[in-house]
């Protein structure tokens, strides 16, 4: 798989998926055309997926891409088959983008925490408490940031729980990012912010605890950036996705559906 290794250097993951699969229709065409066989079109998509999965295995890409490759040429061939009105797909296609957008290049997919994993966050938080919610001269007693802040459920929690404290967000996805907005605004959480944007603009520097759950790839370019932005004494928490060679000051096991992990680090 030589000619495809400049392309992954360039390309995310998804593009190099997309070669493949053009890769796969052209070679099975070519073999269709030389042998003068005149298959089905669900068994020409078959061979195009084991052929594209195989390339994929030969180019390693991630596991979960395998099936992925393996379906999609099938599946779009059986839903061809249903005569659905194109707007359907349209529609979907739309609603698609508006939740992941990005998600191509970051390689950062919708994850959302558990509501216990919001409450093990409570346990990281300072153990002193600000009357009125609010320390010095109006000030919050501490600016905390989830990076990647989906649909807002670790703001409004934290909001709720700690409200001597103030709770950033920034999401780069359309609409998990109005409805956190929206559930932010309607729920009367003030002490509650989120922007649409990336994680990389946001100023660490400004913060006291930043919250990340996003995926394995991104983690070694978010600790460089953690590490020359961050205070000392402040705290970055990585939920489940760990930083390359990098062992955490501390741990916190959370018992749910995924057996969460908060690793947590001192800075």
């Amino acid at each position: 798989m030589w000619i495809f290794g400049s392309s992954r250097k360039k390309l995310p993951p998804a593009g190099v998926a997309l070669l493949l699969q053009f890769a796969a229709f052209a070679l099975v065409l070519s073999g269709v055309r030389l042998t003068g066989l005149q298959p089905s079109p669900l068994v020409f998509a078959v061979l195009c997926g084991l052929l594209a999965a195989a390339f994929s295995h030969l180019a390693v890409l991630a596991r979960w891409w395998l099936p992925i490759q393996l379906l999609f040429a099938p599946a779009l061939v059986l839903m061809l088959t249903l005569n659905i009105h194109p707007d359907v797909f349209l529609a979907a296609f739309l609603i698609l983008l508006a939740v992941y957008w990005s998600t191509f290049r970051s390689q950062v997919p919708l994850y959302l925490s558990s509501n216990k994993v919001w409450r093990a966050l409570e346990t990281l938080f300072p153990s002193h408490a600000c009357g009125g919610g609010v320390g010095g001269e109006g000030k919050p007693c501490f600016r905390f940031i989830d990076l990647g802040s989906g649909l807002g459920g670790v703001l409004t929690h934290l909001g709720r729980a700690r409200p001597d404290g103030h709770y950033f967000g920034v999401e780069s996805a359309p609409l998990p990012f109005l409805w956190g907005w929206l559930r932010i605004k309607l729920g009367g959480h003030r002490n509650c912010t989120v922007r649409w944007g990336s994680i990389w603009d946001s100023d660490l520097s400004q913060y006291d605890m930043v919250f990340a759950y996003l995926s394995p790839v991104p983690m070694e370019r978010l600790w460089r950036k953690a590490r020359a932005e961050m205070r000392p004494g402040t705290v970055f928490i990585s939920s489940t996705f760990a930083v390359p060679e990098q062992p955490p000051h501390e741990t916190v096991q959370v018992d749910d559906l995924h057996r969460s992990t908060l690793l947590v680090w001192h800075m």
